[in-house]
């Protein structure tokens, strides 16, 4: 049994590091809230992290965080040079997050002149998945087989598939497009629903149509029913965190040199919305916003 770090207990990773405590691996934790470090391993068979130097025994280190910066920032330079800096030659970096390819590419290199392997693992399937640990995983990887093994096996805790994109980086695309394919449907639903809103339409015979006809998605059938529809408008996944995955996924396409307008009218919807409601509100509750600023 491989000994495994996992950095970022938020509403993901809390329930993906569970996974990997109850598969039996040994699971050295840490959240930057200290409080949440604490309240994880008194629920869980784990040891608790402090500084980098707590994860000096690791073979995998899995991290689950908001940005491909704060990603950049635990490896390299987080106290004394970062986690990387205590590593040993050998041990792997899976980097489940919503990072940035051409950072992700950075990082890989930055690590295998020290012996480390890496592997962008980025998931889909939000909380729910993640708590059966039934994710689907985007997997991309430059290294050899020995790596893989590692985090595969690790990463089984948390899955029910594995994709293999390519080299390192192409997981990391991978979930951006995806997000960015998903927002797009999530956005022209909420536009319909409150134009239909508007003409006399009832929502919830807007979305049983939706999902009896070719306009079905994700979140017509998902997040309109579960969170839009009774208000909760709590999916786990936030406004901020959409509006900058679509944001990669736009980025990545103006670095291709690829024309995508769609991409940017999202992104550009998406951002209006999480500057009026506040980023940290769940993404779902962006159309309580479109319909008061159309």
């Amino acid at each position: 049994m491989y000994t495994v770090g996992f950095v970022g207990l938020g509403r993901m990773g809390w329930p993906m590091a569970r996974n990997i405590v109850a598969a039996g691996f040994p699971l050295v934790g840490y959240d930057a809230d200290a409080e949440i470090t604490v309240d994880f391993v008194a629920e869980n068979r784990a040891t608790a992290a402090v500084e980098p130097a707590d994860f000096a025994a690791v073979d995998v280190v899995v991290t689950m965080l908001p940005t491909g910066r704060i990603v950049r920032e635990a490896l390299l330079d987080w106290g004394d040079g970062g986690i990387a800096a205590h590593l040993q030659p050998g041990s792997v970096l899976v980097d489940m997050s919503s990072s940035e390819p051409v950072g992700t590419r950075e990082l890989g290199g930055r690590l295998r002149g020290r012996g480390i392997g890496m592997v962008d693992a980025p998931v889909s399937g939000g909380v729910e998945k993640a708590t059966d640990g039934t994710l689907a995983i985007m997997l991309g990887t430059d290294d050899a087989a020995a790596s893989i093994e590692r985090a595969v096996q690790v990463i089984d805790a948390m899955s029910a598939r594995i994709f293999r994109t390519g080299p390192l980086g192409s997981g990391h695309a991978m979930k951006a497009l995806n997000n960015y394919v998903a927002a797009a449907g999530f956005t022209a639903g909420c536009e319909a629903l409150n134009a239909g809103r508007e003409f006399g339409l009832e929502p919830e015979v807007m979305v049983e149509v939706l999902n009896s006809s070719t306009g079905r998605n994700f979140s017509t059938e998902d997040t309109f029913v579960k969170h839009v529809l009774t208000e909760r408008y709590d999916t786990g996944f936030t406004l901020g965190l959409m509006t900058k995955d679509v944001g990669i996924a736009a980025d990545l396409a103006e670095e291709l040199g690829l024309p995508a307008p769609v991409c940017a009218a999202v992104h550009a919807r998406l951002r209006d919305a999480a500057e009026g409601i506040g980023g940290s509100r769940d993404h779902s509750a962006a159309i309580t916003h479109w319909a008061k600023h159309p």
